[in-house]
């Protein structure tokens, strides 16, 4: 240690660079907790973003109100989904609703369902092909619509795990007007327990589109269902944005710091 006269005039600078520094430190140790929190979580994406290490809770309206021009796009949906190797519950409802599939079913076993919503191939001149029956219509399941219905059933198997998971509904949203109460009190219950809703749409019309992102917070974008032409062949994770800046941001910092205490260098006069 050197002593100096005039060490006392140095202590504001002094305190002055302690401060920057250990400012830059908390900033780099905040910053790089920020990026291993995010770096846990990553989420791929198929037709909606779905986290990674979550089940999700499937809702498919199955109403009369699903007309044939919509089944291709519900079968477009489930195809994708199917091959997206999560895992998925899924509820079936009309103005009923139940459990088809318990949740962390592999995906792959959505894909028996996909034929019920697959034109078949015109074989011959002049008859149009028709959907094949399915069990929905068959039994007389598919009757009016309760979005409500399918939805509470879905929130239930959502809250009751470990962990919540997301539900994702595949509907044309078109509600009976005498369930708009009831539904606009389940999605309540989303929102209170912190359940992510998202929305595939079935060819929705506008006001029923509008209806939904009032009733969820924050308002979803309502995703468009593809056909089974338009089907995407397996997931795909997004470019991770906020990693990077999170990295740039680590190293401006550090080099801030660095910048703010150069090394003392000494020589002769």
């Amino acid at each position: 240690m050197i002593p100096l006269a005039d060490a006392r005039s140095l202590r504001p600078a002094a305190r002055i660079t302690s401060a920057v520094l250990l400012t830059a430190a908390a900033a780099a140790v905040a910053l790089g907790i920020a990026f291993l929190l995010e770096s846990r979580h990553p989420h791929t994406q198929t037709i909606v973003p779905l986290p990674a290490h979550a089940d999700t809770v499937l809702v498919l309206d199955l109403s009369a109100s699903i007309s044939s021009d919509t089944y291709s796009r519900i079968g477009g949906t489930l195809a994708a989904l199917s091959r997206s190797g999560r895992r998925f519950g899924l509820v079936v409802f009309s103005d009923q609703a139940y459990e088809a599939l318990p949740p962390g079913t592999p995906s792959a076993d959505l894909a028996p369902f996909v034929r019920y919503f697959t034109l078949p191939p015109q074989r011959s001149p002049g008859f149009a092909p028709a959907f094949p029956p399915n069990p929905w219509g068959v039994s007389g399941f598919s009757g009016g619509t309760r979005i409500s219905a399918g939805m509470e059933l879905a929130h239930r198997i959502a809250a009751s795990g470990g962990r919540h998971a997301t539900v994702v509904l595949v509907s044309d949203l078109d509600d009976n007007p005498n369930d708009l109460t009831r539904l606009a009190t389940v999605m309540l219950a989303f929102r209170r327990d912190h359940v992510p809703v998202r929305i595939v749409g079935l060819n929705p019309e506008p006001n029923d589109v509008a209806l939904f992102q009032r009733l969820t917070q924050p308002a979803p974008v309502v995703a468009e269902a593809p056909t089974l032409s338009q089907a995407p062949p397996q997931d795909r994770t997004p470019f991770p944005w906020l990693l990077v800046a999170l990295a740039l941001a680590l190293a401006a910092v550090l080099a801030a710091g660095a910048l703010w205490a150069p090394r003392l260098d000494w020589g002769e006069t």
